[in-house]
């Protein structure tokens, strides 16, 4: 089989992984030999997982394939809006688990959306559908009575950059209850799916998107943490032998990444946590990028949270972080860090949970308060890695107490989007995402390797430090001491953060806000 001699060049694992997936493409109907695309070859669903560590290359490749396949015709979908069905079309979707996960590789150039944003999509008004079409290049440029040539133009102008029909009707000053009147369940099913930090899916997730689509490749980091509802494994663990490909060796080493080897060096069986932090300290001497702190880092954590272990640990960060911000017990500061904990809404507002949830405000998503919104109840947030990140909804903030007492909640509306706060999460929360810098709490790790936990033949120890330092992208501060540093400024910031095109409006009414 003559492998496709794309822009880098593929080590031998690489290769093999890259043959393999364009064989089952090939069944499905994309020839990416000879950029051709016709019928599948059959109804047999087929799911294949390209799985390694960090550094082996996995996004790397996904990315090629995906520019391979855009090469060859494939329609990629995005989760914002699906234009006209064409005759002989084939189609892809890349999905991440989390926002956050899928902005990391909207970074690279990959055009990710979330598995919900595929699961659910949009009803779009007919008058704004003409403005999608013509957007997504499939129709002439519309007469809307609504939009002046100059909203048009801006939309276009966003569209272009950002390849979102969302964020480009909001740049023409539209919200986003003006076009989407609804959502519904995918009923069409889609050709191939892309899955990246598959290590995140759960059995549900799984057997939801092989309902949608035929052809599946999960990409995903068997040494990281197994999802916190599984029964303690991952769904690429379910598949045969012969549909798992291991990418091996190790490539992001260009840079002699010190994060990335001391990542690897985990998996030398007779390394014990005291060895291992040692390691650590030696690396902090040759290398900036890697520092053995003493205390965790205030200013960080409004950013980028500081992860660790367990519970009582992140409560007691959270209140340390508030005091030194002098943060009012009844109340909020405008750029406090949230994470969303799901949506708090009766059946009957079925459409507004997916509203909340297109927009990014799914479990887990990491969010900046901006202040209060116009009505009681109602917040500004910023969704960190959304396109059009800025936004008012309905909030429900908790701040958790230490030992058995009930959550604070500084204020509430009845129902809608809940939060708790972000300066400091647990390892397992923290999959999927990536920043710049990460403070991980050294201590919690330490307490994992005195009680011996094991996990799927690991020592519990190792994978949360394994996935805890992955997360850096630049730098890794690991701290070693029960301290928080005060900050440099007395004051949380707001005014670094991406406005995107235009806030939108998301209430539990159908009016404004």
């Amino acid at each position: 089989m003559n492998t496709p001699a794309p822009t880098i060049t593929f080590s031998e694992d690489q290769a093999a992984a890259w043959d393999s997936v364009e064989m089952t493409l090939r069944q499905s109907g994309v020839d990416l030999n000879n950029d051709l695309l016709q019928p599948p070859q059959s109804d047999v669903s087929e799911v294949l997982a390209v799985i390694g560590k960090a550094g082996s290359g996995k996004t790397m490749l996904l990315a090629e394939l995906y520019r391979a396949l855009e090469k060859a015709g494939v329609e990629i979908v995005s989760g914002d809006y699906e234009g006209k069905k064409r005759t002989g079309r084939r189609t892809l979707a890349i999905l991440a688990p989390t926002n956050k996960a899928a902005s990391v590789l909207r970074n690279r150039g990959v055009p990710a959306t979330t598995i919900h944003r595929i699961l659910y999509t949009p009803v779009y008004d007919p008058e704004y559908e003409k403005v999608a079409e013509w957007l997504a290049g499939q129709g002439e440029r519309p007469d809307v009575e609504q939009l002046t040539d100059v909203a048009l133009d801006r939309a276009y102008v966003s569209y272009q950059g950002h390849k979102s029909i969302p964020a480009a009707l909001a740049a023409a000053g539209l919200r986003g209850s003006d076009f989407i009147t609804g959502w519904k369940r995918r009923e069409e099913t889609l050709d191939i799916g892309f899955i990246d930090e598959s290590s995140m899916l759960d059995a549900k997730q799984f057997e939801d998107l092989q309902e949608i689509f035929p052809t599946l490749i999960l990409f995903g980091d068997p040494a990281q943490l197994p999802p916190v509802q599984s029964s303690g494994g991952m769904v690429f663990e379910t598949l045969p032998e012969k549909r798992v490909l291991t990418l091996n060796r190790i490539h992001r080493q260009s840079a002699d990444s010190p994060i990335l080897d001391l990542a690897h060096a985990l998996a030398d069986p007779m390394l014990d946590f005291y060895h291992f932090e040692r390691m650590v300290a030696e690396a902090a001497e040759k290398d900036e990028r890697v520092v053995m702190a003493q205390r965790v880092e205030a200013d960080l954590m409004a950013r980028s949270p500081c992860l660790v272990w367990t519970n009582k640990t992140r409560i007691r960060l959270i209140h340390a972080f508030r005091a030194a911000y002098d943060a009012p017990g009844d109340s909020l500061l405008p750029g406090e860090p949230l994470i969303c904990d799901g949506i708090e809404l009766p059946v009957k507002h079925r459409k507004k949970r997916l509203d909340l949830e297109a927009r990014g405000l799914i479990k887990g998503a990491q969010v900046i308060y901006l202040g209060p919104g116009k009505r009681p109840g109602f917040s500004r947030l910023h969704v960190l890695g959304a396109l059009d990140p800025q936004m008012s909804a309905a909030s429900i903030v908790k701040i958790e107490l230490e030992g058995d007492e009930e959550p604070f909640i500084p204020f509430a509306a009845k129902m809608g989007a809940t939060f708790l706060h972000g300066a400091a999460v647990t390892i397992h929360k923290a999959q999927g995402s990536q920043w710049d810098t990460v403070q991980v709490f050294a201590p919690d790790i330490e307490m994992a390797s005195r009680m011996g936990r094991v996990e799927a033949g690991q020592p519990l120890w190792k994978r949360l430090a394994y996935v805890a330092i992955t997360r850096a992208e630049n730098q890794l501060r690991w701290v070693v001491r029960n301290r928080l540093a005060k900050p440099a400024e007395p004051f949380l910031r707001i005014d670094d953060l991406d406005k995107g095109p235009a806030p939108l409006t998301l209430t539990m009414q159908e009016d404004d806000e």
